[in-house]
Formats: structure tokens, sequence, C-alpha cells
């Protein structure tokens, strides 16, 4: 009869473990984490293209008497979804004037305490602005910065 009981409780336990699994599964695929990211399985799948603008120069605001005068060049990248590259591409000079016009506000030394990942932040918080009123939105994901230069 303890053979019986053995076999009876592996069955019951291969059941449980076999449960357990499935509903592991199912939260990994349906959950949402709690600071709103998505789970792999839920991660975006749509095809990217990369837009490059290259050659965008600021003159930064100088100190008071200050007799030399400043520069920041900076490159951009786009992350656009490939189905609005073209979009994108076509809206190259209003990115442009966008990312002067949220630089041009900065001086030298603003500029050279910030990071890399805050300045990116300014340019995609401005670009983010510039199309607030779009109804069609962005045409691409993020701005990245591939170089920069400050003189």
């Amino acid at each position: 009869m303890s053979g019986a009981i053995s076999l009876r409780t592996a069955i019951v336990a291969g059941i449980a473990c076999a449960a357990a699994g499935s509903a592991a599964t199912w939260y990994l695929v349906h959950a949402r984490l709690p600071d709103g990211h998505r789970t792999p399985a839920e991660a975006d799948v749509r095809a990217y293209r990369y837009v490059s603008l290259d050659k965008i120069i600021v003159m930064l605001r100088g100190a008071e008497g200050e007799p030399v005068s400043h520069f920041l060049a900076v490159d951009l990248v786009f992350k656009t979804p490939q189905e609005t590259e073209r979009v994108t591409r076509e809206q190259l000079p209003l990115l442009r004037s966008v990312a002067v016009s949220a630089l041009s506000n900065y001086t030298l030394e603003r500029v050279r305490q910030m990071t890399l990942e805050e300045l990116a932040g300014v340019i995609n918080a401005a670009f983010t602005q510039a199309y607030a009123s779009d109804r069609a939105g962005k045409p691409f994901t993020e701005a990245m910065i591939s170089k920069l230069i400050i003189e």
C-alpha cells in the first residue's frame, strides 16, 4: 500500500508542478511590470531604421563680457519605424530647427556640466513639445546623439 501512496503523491506533485509552470508562463506573457514597462513577451517587434541629421551647429550664450564665442556641434540619429522613415527624412529641416532652438539658450558652462543623457533628454523633450499639436505625432521614437563637440 505504501507503493500506491507514493505513486499517487508523485502524480499529484507532477500535476501541481505543471499547473505552477503554466501559471508562471501566463503571468510572464500577460502581466505588466509595476513601472509600466512591458514584459519581454510584449516587447516592441517593429522594424526600425536609423536616420542621420549631421552638423547641427549652435552658438552658445556667453557670460557677460566674455570676448570669445563658443559653439556646440552635434550629430543626431533618429530611431524611426520603417513605415515612417520617409516622413522623418522629409522633416529633417524642421528637426534641425527645433534642436537649434532647444540648445541655443544654454551657456558653455551649463552644457559642460550636463551628461550626454541629459542633453539627449533636452533634445527629445523639445521634439515631443514640437509635435504635441501634430495629430500624426512624431514620426520617430527617439533622437540619439551620435557625435558631440563643445568648443
